[in-house]
């Protein structure tokens, strides 16, 4: 039975080293739908990083006698209603929808992961209470749950980051706990228990390490509606607080003149379907890589 194991063990090793992050990214990226959505991630993330030196103007920074400017030599993409900059806006608002998303969405992977093993792993009335306390989180409505949450703490950055990651915490814990349950009845785990290999070393030596493709997969997807749901928010009114530039915030300013300045509603509108895009392209030739299933057919 030890021999099996550590067959087994050995195998599992040979195939993450045969498939490590540099050879999946080299997979990837000889899909054309992924070099485009790399693309516009890449550009978002050089946005997000050098905006104070990107920006041409001062993004919080109010000029009453520019306040709709038209697009022009001074405002690339026009001034917003009260004379800001809209690209500065838009290139700082990069940083938020960035930091909200990618936060948010570790979060829920870690909250998830952690109620999904030990839902599944361990069972009986682990699983029972674990699994109806995420039933009950599920059953709300991701965005009004998000929505009310936000109006209870308050538009903080951080409060933001926790509503959007609650609401995405059930189908990962669902998803890992569909993982587990598969995982803990193969040969190599139950010969790992034979031996006498306590939870902890059956958990972070063999549940776990087999279960992350699918989480990351569902994680990289997840990131694009973690920025829809930051932005559903900023644009209902309940987001992140002013001055903070969002894409959400600057499109619901944006409607509110779009009979004056309609040009201001194209291009958060557009930043926010380019970059949401570009997530999803690149979770779907993520899972194209990682499932062998798929990966043969390509």
């Amino acid at each position: 039975m030890e021999d099996l194991s550590l067959r087994q063990t050995n195998v599992l090793r040979d195939a993450a080293r045969e498939w490590g992050p540099m050879v999946i990214l080299r997979e990837m990226l000889r899909l054309r739908l992924a070099k485009f959505a790399f693309l516009i991630i890449a550009i978002t993330v050089v946005a997000a990083a050098f905006s104070p030196l990107l920006a041409r103007h001062d993004p919080y920074k109010m000029n009453p006698m520019n306040n709709l400017a038209a697009p022009s030599g001074e405002f690339w993409i026009g001034s917003d209603r009260l004379g800001r900059d809209q690209l500065s806006r838009l290139i700082y608002g990069a940083r938020i929808s960035l930091l909200i998303g990618v936060s948010s969405v570790a979060i829920s992977v870690v909250a998830g992961v952690a109620i999904g093993t030990v839902a599944g792993y361990f069972g009986h009335w682990w699983d029972e209470v674990l699994m109806r306390l995420i039933d009950g989180v599920a059953s709300i409505p991701g965005l009004l749950l998000a929505l009310g949450l936000v109006a209870i703490t308050g538009g903080a950055v951080l409060n933001v980051i926790l509503a959007i990651a609650i609401t995405a915490t059930p189908a990962k814990a669902r998803l890992i706990r569909a993982q587990v349950l598969s995982i803990k009845e193969r040969d190599y785990v139950l010969a790992a228990r034979s031996i006498g290999a306590s939870n902890s070393r059956m958990i972070m030596g063999h549940i776990l390490p087999n279960s992350f493709a699918p989480i990351i997969v569902a994680a990289t997807l997840s990131l694009g509606a973690a920025i829809i749901a930051e932005a559903s928010l900023s644009f209902l009114g309940v987001g992140v607080k002013p001055p903070t530039p969002t894409w959400g915030a600057m499109l619901r300013h944006a409607f509110e003149t779009v009979e004056l300045a309609p040009w201001l509603t194209f291009t958060p509108g557009a930043a926010i379907f380019l970059l949401v895009l570009a997530f999803n392209f690149a979770g779907d030739a993520l899972r194209d890589v990682l499932d062998p299933k798929l990966r043969n057919t390509r």
